[in-house]
């Protein structure tokens, strides 16, 4: 997880004619990506989880601008679930969930001491992290009678996992845009999957939005995702039109032209073979097809 520097002082956000321009583009990637994964039906009970990180507090902000201009009828909540790591400002999240009037629960679960005692500091403790904050939030929301839980990752999150299951885990595969928690509970969606992280950035910069680094992984600045998000980076101001192909092609799969013999049945491909040629036809030159 990349740390995040904290954002100015909270006050009026700067809403120019070219941040207008980044939020209607960013809420309308946003509501691509819904209709075109089928993330929020009517009826949904939507869990926003909101660490106090930019991208959380996009996809919050934009949610509830889409919740009250889409015709789909509802419910959205934030969550913010505090990890008990020592000096992480809780309050500075209820307070800005508190003054934008948006209906939030705070819960608390140890994890950060679990990964503190099974990972020792300056190894990857990302893994293990996100899955303890994941698992306490599937329950939350079950228990709570939500049935859609909302995480703010991107499209520059997607193709980084994309490229480390590439590089390193032998096996293509990225983020899925939606997927069912394993007792088929709980709908998680990935709203943000068309936004990319620098506009994010800038969206979260000019919205003044109260970002809360992380420290649990913060140590960790030479983890292989950093170095992919700068690979990334790196295309994207000499090659843009490099990542935008990555992208689009996680969404044009063709299974016959890879080689997963459980994805496509090579074994049962064969051509027929040919009608064996009359011989006296064959000497007249006719061809026998």
């Amino acid at each position: 997880m990349a740390s995040e520097t904290p954002s100015p002082a909270r006050g009026t956000p700067r809403r120019s004619t070219t941040f207008l321009r980044l939020e209607n583009r960013l809420r309308r990637q946003v509501g691509q990506a819904i209709a075109d994964y089928s993330m929020i039906r009517a009826g949904d009970r939507v869990l926003v989880a909101v660490s106090g990180g930019k991208d959380s507090y996009t996809l919050l902000t934009l949610l509830s601008q889409l919740k009250r201009r889409a015709p789909l009828d509802f419910a959205l909540r934030a969550v913010h679930l505090d990890q008990r790591q020592p000096g992480f400002p809780t309050e500075i999240i209820r307070e800005y969930l508190k003054e934008e009037a948006i209906p939030h629960d705070i819960i608390t679960q140890d994890t950060y001491g679990v990964v503190a005692r099974v990972i020792p500091e300056g190894r990857n403790r990302c893994g293990l992290c996100s899955r303890l904050r994941r698992g306490a939030l599937y329950r939350w929301a079950r228990e709570e009678g939500y049935n859609v839980l909302a995480l703010g990752h991107h499209q520059d999150d997607i193709l980084e996992t994309f490229l480390l299951n590439l590089f390193h885990g032998g096996r293509l595969a990225a983020m899925p845009p939606k997927l069912l928690s394993d007792d088929g509970q709980v709908l998680v969606i990935r709203p943000l999957a068309y936004c990319t992280e620098s506009d994010i950035a800038r969206y979260a910069r000019s919205s003044r939005f109260p970002i809360v680094p992380c420290k649990v992984c913060g140590s960790q600045d030479r983890l292989e995702r950093q170095v992919l998000k700068q690979l990334l980076a790196s295309w994207r101001h000499e090659h843009p039109e490099r990542v935008a192909s990555i992208g689009t092609a996680l969404g044009r799969v063709v299974p016959s032209h890879l080689l997963d013999r459980d994805l496509w049945d090579f074994g049962g491909l064969c051509a027929s073979r040919p009608a064996t040629p009359d011989p006296g036809l064959a000497e007249t030159g006719i061809d026998n097809r």
